[in-house]
């Protein structure tokens, strides 16, 4: 694996970002939306709610950790789609690029414009309803650690999907984070849910960190056990979305899949 050609991909995104506004704006437009009327929502909810209980960290603090997990996923998904609407697919790897190397490059693209999403999440957060996400300190590493491992994971099983059943299947990526996002305990404690929707929470990483913020913000020790396992849970589930995306590729390219990629479907 060269680190010169995943660097080539991400070299390829930043051209693609500094020559199209349109798509640099959805990198912070969307997430900003989200802090203000969070912000807005939870700022009037703490006004009829019992006095003492401050709502803001609670509410908003969870929409922009789950942002944070939406906008990996969608980084990841993003560089992907951006060939595949160029129909640039299979110039791509007609190149001697290496899965590892093109999915190295998926990862380093979400970095970047994930990085520049939290970014605007902390300062606006912040400055308008004084909510001071990196005054959490060290407990914030493991939280952004496993939902930035589970939004990789879901970012590369997404894409293999797309690379699977044609480029409209995309339409089967973007609701992803709203339907995961009930069994995540995005908002609400997962005993609140019923016994078959724990189960499945409990194999999905973020609902160990909304469990453990819960508990911080009320006071009580982060559980680093549960923490230790969410981190575990997410590395094995990045591992088997890529496991999931070489399998997919080498089908496409051995039944001439990958050829006919410029169609709008793909049977």
């Amino acid at each position: 694996m060269r680190p010169s050609r995943t660097a080539a991909l991400v070299l390829r995104q930043l051209y693609l970002l500094r020559g199209s506004p349109a798509r640099v704006i959805p990198l912070f437009a969307w997430v900003a939306i989200d802090v203000v009327l969070w912000g807005f929502i939870t700022r009037w909810l703490d006004t009829v709610t019992s006095p003492g209980f401050d709502l803001v960290p609670v509410l908003l603090g969870a929409v922009l950790l789950w942002d944070f997990f939406g906008r990996v996923m969608q980084g990841v998904t993003m560089a992907f789609f951006e060939d595949v609407w160029a129909r640039n697919f299979l110039n791509v790897f007609s190149a001697p690029l290496s899965i590892a190397e093109y999915v190295g490059g998926l990862v380093a693209s979400s970095v970047l414009t994930s990085t520049v999403a939290l970014a605007v999440m902390i300062t606006l957060a912040w400055t308008a309803f004084g909510l001071p996400l990196l005054g959490w300190g060290l407990a914030l590493v493991p939280f952004l650690l496993v939902l930035f491992l589970f939004g990789i994971a879901l970012g590369i099983v997404g894409t293999a999907i797309v690379l699977r059943l044609g480029p409209a299947a995309e339409w089967l990526i973007w609701p992803i984070p709203a339907v995961l996002s009930p069994f995540a305990g995005v908002f609400y404690p997962l005993a609140t849910l019923p016994a078959w929707m724990q189960v499945v929470s409990r194999a999905l990483p973020p609902s160990y960190v909304f469990e453990a913020l819960r508990a911080m913000l009320a006071g009580k020790p982060v559980p680093l056990g549960d923490m230790a396992w969410a981190v575990a849970l997410a590395v094995t589930e990045v591992l088997l979305a890529s496991w999931l995306f070489v399998r997919v590729f080498r089908y496409a390219v051995r039944t001439g899949l990958l050829a006919r990629y410029s169609a709008e479907s793909v049977t």
